[in-house]
């Protein structure tokens, strides 16, 4: 697994915390490479090799799991030590399809609350043509 090197130390104890795994079984399994991760900002891809539906296109679910990814993992290190966040809401809109090359998603943050995080999350093609909007709403919990 990718991870960025250049983190601040929300992120970093974040990572501590999943020892070096952000995103979990699933993100490992579909190949996501972590560029960038912070509570406000976050950037990873993906490879179309691999996560592509049956006609030959990346699959629709696919774009979800690597927004999903992002912005629970930006909403995690928002959340901090003792708390964590759990999505609530996932809401995409496919626009393009990619058929090769790598996914890029860039996930901005758009609401950091006390109980709650919205992230927009939006997926590219090589060219940088948008492919794919998602928008994440998770609720921040104690443990």
């Amino acid at each position: 697994m990718t991870l960025p090197t250049d983190i601040d130390d929300a992120t970093r104890a974040l990572l501590e915390r999943r020892d070096g795994k952000p995103g979990g079984q699933l993100a490992e399994a579909m190949g996501i490479e972590f560029v960038q991760l912070s509570a406000e900002h976050s950037i990873a891809r993906m490879p179309a090799e691999g996560n592509k539906q049956p006609v030959g296109y990346v699959h629709g679910g696919a774009y979800c799991v690597i927004a999903e990814t992002l912005g629970s993992v930006s909403a995690n290190i928002h959340a901090g030590e003792g708390r964590y966040a759990v999505g609530t809401d996932l809401n995409a809109t496919h626009t393009r399809s990619i058929q090769s090359g790598w996914v890029t998603a860039e996930c901005t943050a758009l609401h950091l609350g006390r109980s709650m995080t919205v992230h927009e999350v939006v997926c590219r093609d090589d060219e940088g043509r948008r492919a794919s909007t998602i928008r994440i709403t998770n609720f921040i919990k104690t443990r």
